[in-house]
């Protein structure tokens, strides 16, 4: 039996390397986790790569917002695609959907094939599909290797009934990899019940900025963030987890 895979989203080097050394076993690489991520710098990618010995996949994701991509966009999704696999990227977070809601196989077809044997993460478009088991049977046949999803809930701990009947459809064709709400405990929870074999988490934690002067009247993105306020990894939180799956693992 393969090893539970811990998995950290992380959008800085800083981020990765605590990732990295509390013992997450593989990062999705991203830019803007506080949005819920996007397309991250390939230099990022170039930087991580060569400094850190991890596994890495980056999410293919052009824009916030919702998976119906025009036709622009998912030009850019391809060419991305290959971009990021000639600098190492080891696999691909991705997702494309019809306006009604289903997995847009014809899109998903094309994105496979510029993978050229990386490992593919089908992301939380999943969550957002109007027939959860039509997709990941969908999503077998396309050759994705992982789906991360939330149960199609805000938090997996609510769509836990959900994500135990998944795991009877995927059986040993694909991995479902939980995702969104993951701490130690839940890691805990969800494996005292039921053979998952892959967990998705940032364990973020808030940080303060080192600025001294600051100007409260100017915002440069969201009004609700704080320009002195950004996402990083915490350390502690992934070593409790990395200790849960140990103890399943050993």
């Amino acid at each position: 039996m393969s090893e539970i895979m811990l998995e950290c989203c992380v959008d800085s080097f800083e981020s990765a390397v605590i990732a990295k050394e509390a013992g997450a076993k593989r990062l999705e690489l991203c830019s803007d986790l506080m949005i819920g991520g996007t397309t991250p710098s390939s230099k990022l990618l170039e930087m991580i790569k060569l400094r850190l010995d991890i596994p890495v996949h980056v999410l293919i994701r052009p824009r916030f917002g919702d998976f119906l991509y025009s036709d622009e966009e998912f030009v850019l999704m391809r060419s991305e695609i290959h971009h990021f696999r000639e600098l190492g990227a080891d696999g691909v977070v991705v997702g494309c959907l019809t306006k009604d809601g289903r997995l847009d196989m014809r899109r998903m077809e094309s994105l496979m094939q510029k993978t050229m044997g990386m490992s593919v993460t089908l992301n939380r478009a999943f969550d957002l599909c109007v027939n959860p088991y039509e997709a990941m049977i969908e999503a077998i046949e396309l050759g994705v290797d992982t789906v991360l999803t939330s149960g199609q809930k805000n938090c997996c701990a609510d769509g836990k009934e959900l994500l135990k009947n998944l795991l009877e459809v995927a059986g040993k064709d694909i991995t479902v990899m939980v995702g969104a709400g993951v701490n130690a405990d839940i890691i805990e929870e969800f494996l005292s019940e039921a053979p998952f074999r892959a967990f998705h988490m940032s364990g973020k934690k808030t940080v303060e900025s080192r600025m001294e002067y600051r100007k409260p009247d100017v915002s440069m993105g969201l009004p609700m963030m704080s320009e002195y306020e950004r996402f990083v990894t915490d350390g502690e939180e992934i070593k409790r987890a990395a200790a849960v799956i140990q103890k399943y693992d050993s």
